[in-house]
């Protein structure tokens, strides 16, 4: 399949849109509360594809793009978790939760940015950014 950093990629992926469908679904037959699946659903669809998307890049093309992953599988997961949290237990994973999900995303979708520029500036000795 590739290095340990495709596998982790693709494997929270495949995890993220499996969640984003259940949640889709959960919201699709819910009530007033559904909202908040609605939202923990699409957070989690958006991101899937663009961790394959990560997971299939050539090398040398982006640069960080294991830590750019990791951060926007872990901001799934706090951001879609805390408000599955809500929904099933009427509570929070923990406090700021969501934020600090949604901060995760943030920060990686700017890892993202970096890397690409730091790829095409900088690239490693040997290679020149085409």
């Amino acid at each position: 399949m590739g290095s340990a950093a495709t596998f982790a990629l693709v494997l929270a992926a495949g995890l993220s849109g499996a969640a984003g469908v259940a949640f889709a679904a959960l919201a699709a037959h819910g009530s007033g509360e559904a909202r908040l699946m609605a939202s923990a659903a699409e957070i989690a669809l958006v991101h899937a594809p663009s961790l394959l998307a990560l997971a299939a890049l050539p090398a040398g093309v982006l640069r960080f793009r294991l830590a750019a992953g990791l951060l926007l599988a872990a901001g799934v997961v706090l951001f879609s978790g805390d408000l599955a949290s809500r929904f099933f237990n009427g509570g929070r994973l923990f406090v700021d939760a969501a934020p600090t999900g949604g901060s995760l995303l943030i920060v990686g979708w700017l890892l993202v940015a970096a890397g690409a520029t730091a790829a095409r500036f900088y690239p490693p000795a040997g290679r020149t950014g085409t």
